[in-house]
């Protein structure tokens, strides 16, 4: 098979590592968001975190909370850089999201922002429930055994 270039386009702008750690993750959304001109040029730059943002349905419109765009210096009209941001999901997922919520202990936490493959600058927000100690204990117990067992694969063969 021929080998593929990879896309000049596609562009990882921020992630929220410390989401899968503090929450587990029943599934995740590919949603649009509205942004502004310079929003965009600040974005292209790489400077922007979602790591203390969260998503949130409000009046039937998908929202993204507390997320961080820095000022693009060159604009002749700024942005507020912690303004709230409108997603884009269709009127299925919304209402699919809007009844997950509505479960005890389940929120909306942004996994990725990125430029798709067509330049269009992408969300990816998870449906989660919040992990205690107890779980992300488990969890750290559970990485280091896979681990170990690859060592002890590596070694035998």
């Amino acid at each position: 098979m021929a080998k593929q270039k990879e896309n000049p386009n596609y562009k990882v702008i921020a992630e929220n590592r410390r989401a899968r750690f503090d929450y587990a993750i029943e599934d995740d959304i590919e949603c649009g968001i509205i942004l502004q001109g310079s929003e965009v040029k600040s974005l292209r730059v790489n400077s922007a975190n979602i790591a203390e943002s969260y998503a949130t349905v409000d009046n039937g419109e998908l929202w993204l909370v507390n997320s961080y765009i820095a000022p693009y210096e060159q604009a002749m009209f700024g942005h507020e850089d912690r303004r709230r941001r409108k997603l884009l999901v269709s009127k299925r997922e919304l209402a699919r999201l809007w009844s997950d919520t509505q479960r005890k202990g389940m929120t909306l936490v942004p996994l990725v922002l990125y430029f798709n493959h067509k330049g269009v600058a992408k969300l990816k927000i998870g449906i989660a429930k919040g992990k205690k100690n107890v779980d992300k204990r488990a969890t750290d117990a559970k990485r280091d055994w896979n681990r170990q067992k690859q060592r002890l694969l590596k070694q035998g063969s």
